[in-house]
């Protein structure tokens, strides 16, 4: 069985696969060409630091998981249908099936991208936090 963290990752990169036309990836590298549809890209993040309660012991993480979002041409319109629909699709089950306890998006950033030897495009950097508890670290 997966850990407690992969699960929630599996999660939410579950529901980004349902943005409508968007190709899903996660942890790749990033992008030479942007396919029409969007592209969106979730980053593992890290867990942080837990709060630890004792008696009986479970650790409560603050996961901080970066999703970013790719539009098509460099299109701002294109990127806040893309962004909407992340939203939606994030809020459409915002506790996963009881697996964590809140879900926030914290923050986004839009900016011009340009990869190496690509085009210029338009990109935003989604800052989604998980909490979800769990009695150790890796499990």
């Amino acid at each position: 069985m997966a850990s407690k963290r992969e699960q929630v990752l599996a999660a939410v990169f579950a529901a980004l696969q349902t943005v409508p036309g968007a190709t899903v990836r996660r942890n790749e590298a990033l992008p030479q060409v942007v396919p029409a549809g969007g592209l969106i890209i979730m980053r593992d993040g890290t867990p942080g630091e837990p709060d630890v309660t004792l008696n009986p012991r479970s650790e409560y993480y603050s996961h901080a998981i970066d999703v970013e979002a790719f539009a098509h041409d460099n299109d701002s319109g294109a990127l806040d249908d893309l962004l909407r629909s992340i939203d939606a699709a994030l809020s459409a089950d915002d506790s996963f099936g009881g697996l964590v306890e809140y879900l926030a998006i914290a923050d986004v950033e839009v900016d011009a991208f340009a990869g190496d030897g690509a085009a210029p495009m338009l990109a935003a950097r989604i800052n989604v936090i998980v909490e979800y508890q769990t009695s150790r670290a890796l499990a």
